[in-house]
């Protein structure tokens, strides 16, 4: 089931990560209040801890943990960890034939938290 092939259209232009990110969330509509191991999602953070991150996260989870979660973030091309105390609002499942989808589009944020 991709729920993004139908709608990359419309999406494909919009150049505003914080646009693209309301919009892609309307689309998948499918939160899930804690992510598990194995299943990608999206969701927008906020860190606590000073670096650079992305506000607009796509994970691959591979680790679940009391505190949070750690995974690939297919923005960063690294694995990161991610508190939930950081998570601002909810986080959303995304489906593997998806990911070359939502890769297509910018909705990545790369901030510097200081």
């Amino acid at each position: 089931m991709n729920r993004i092939s139908p709608v990359l259209d419309r999406l494909i232009g919009i150049e505003d990560p914080d646009e693209l990110m309301v919009e892609i969330s309307d689309v998948v509509n499918d939160t899930i209040s804690t992510p598990q191991a194995g299943q990608f999602f999206i969701f927008s953070y906020q860190p606590s801890s000073t670096g650079r991150y992305d506000a607009h996260p796509l994970v691959a989870v591979t680790d679940v943990y009391s505190w949070g979660f750690r995974g690939t973030n297919f923005h960063h091309g690294e694995a990161r960890s991610y508190s939930f105390s950081n998570v601002v609002g909810s986080t959303y499942r995304v489906y593997p034939e998806e990911i070359t989808d939502l890769q297509a589009l910018p909705f990545g944020k790369m901030r510097l938290n200081s």
